[in-house]
């Protein structure tokens, strides 16, 4: 097995840019989650013609969905010859901003060399587009397969997966009844195997004034000023206490394998208004500023010892600082997530990576959670990892591409996977 499949893969190249660059010109930007429903058509024509059976799922309800955005999701699957475990492949489609710095159409898809650029390319529409031909290889190189192939196309994993993976997990899509084995192509680099990733926190803290004339500030009490307090504080306690704390969790990079937070944003004061506004401001103190955290923890930390560690501090604060008021609001929380190296799916694509690149791959484990967590947590299947083509640091950058020579070795290395795990032996 192996050299006729790799040849299969080889000559679908031109077919792996051209699908590619079909993924990134659909801007699927999220927030605010704009044309997930083009990016399923697009997979359910490619799928369906390749013999997979489809399956659109909007999640409504959940976080994000509307009828202006709703969170569209396609599951394509495509049943062996006979009985057997079914393997899933599973992408997110969306995309984040744009951002500054392009030199480049972020939504052209853009060939130079052996690169494809645009945004999207590396995170991760060059791994769906890898899993779709790895698949479509595989089955007419094994038309005779044992189980399944899932390839699934999600919504929202740039801002949770709550309008994807997890309202597919809760729907039982992934059930380990029906799916057994998951690799999610996120860009991890070609030689690497994540298993999992840290843990995630955020949460909004709102610091209270008093509002009066910018001229007599002494008649109010600047919320900023207090906030500026909680900052001194994070600068002073928290940094520092997060910074000696380290963890086993093959992290990458080196720096994420100690506890991290960032200060999402700030707002205090008026509101800023809109651009062809050519006033001056009012003269106010302001009465509220507010921050959003984002802190990301260890599996050595328990999440409420990460909470409380905060209010701790804006309690010591408020015993402290005369008037200080303040109300902490948590948006999310994230468990971290590990596979064990020695579920079958890792052991699977070690031993891939081995037959396609002549060499062992490294774990590691993701600074950032990816749609892994819902697939542990809601759906109980431990056996997934991620796997996939791309440089994990261009992520979210601008010129952003995606290897060709990277997305064919990924794809042989899903291909021969899906031999070992439904290719009976000796077939």
């Amino acid at each position: 097995m192996g050299d006729g499949l790799f040849q299969r893969i080889d000559d679908r190249c031109e077919d792996l840019i051209a699908l590619t660059q079909e993924l990134i010109r659909i801007p699927t930007l999220n927030p605010p989650g704009e044309n997930y429903a083009a990016i399923c058509d697009l997979l359910d024509v490619r799928l369906s013609r390749a013999g997979f059976e489809t399956t659109w799922v909007r999640a409504e309800g959940a976080p994000g969905d509307s009828d202006r955005y709703p969170r569209w999701n396609l599951v394509a699957r495509h049943e062996g010859a006979r009985p057997g475990p079914c393997v899933h492949f599973n992408s997110h489609t969306d995309v984040v901003e744009v951002g500054h710095g392009w030199t480049r159409d972020p939504f052209g898809g853009a060939v130079e060399d052996d690169k494809i650029y645009g945004r999207g390319a590396c995170d991760m529409k060059g791994g769906l587009a890898a899993s779709i031909i790895a698949a479509e290889a595989f089955i007419a190189q094994h038309p005779d397969y044992a189980g399944a192939i899932e390839i699934s196309g999600t919504a929202d994993e740039e801002s949770g997966g709550y309008g994807g993976v997890a309202y597919l997990a809760e729907q039982g899509w992934f059930d380990p009844k029906r799916v057994q084995h998951v690799i999610i192509p996120e860009p991890l680099n070609k030689d690497r195997i994540c298993l999992g990733h840290r843990g995630g926190w955020w949460a909004e803290i709102e610091t209270k004034g008093e509002i009066a004339h910018g001229s007599m500030p002494f008649l109010g009490d600047c919320a900023v000023r207090h906030m500026g307090a909680v900052l001194h504080a994070f600068e002073e306690t928290l940094y520092p206490a997060m910074a000696a704390r380290w963890t086993e969790m093959p992290v990458v990079p080196e720096g994420a394998r100690q506890s991290t937070m960032n200060i999402n944003s700030i707002h205090g004061g008026q509101p800023e208004q809109a651009s062809d506004y050519t006033g001056l401001p009012a003269h106010c103190v302001p009465d509220s500023c507010r921050i959003v955290i984002d802190r990301r923890f260890l599996m050595e930390e328990p999440i409420e010892e990460v909470r409380q560690e905060v209010i701790d501090l804006l309690e010591d604060l408020k015993a402290r600082r005369e008037n200080f008021d303040y109300e902490i609001r948590e948006i999310n929380r994230v468990i971290p997530s590990m596979t064990d190296k020695t579920a079958p799916i890792v052991t699977t694509v070690h031993d891939a990576i081995r037959d396609v690149l002549g060499q062992d791959p490294t774990y590691v484990a993701s600074p950032g959670s990816y749609d892994q967590k819902h697939i542990d947590r809601i759906g109980k299947l431990k056996n997934c990892i991620a796997y996939g083509p791309g440089v994990l640091e261009l992520a979210h950058k601008p010129d952003e591409w995606v290897g060709i020579t990277d997305m064919l070795d990924s794809a042989k290395v899903m291909g021969r996977a899906l031999e070992t795990l439904l290719v009976p032996s000796g077939q």
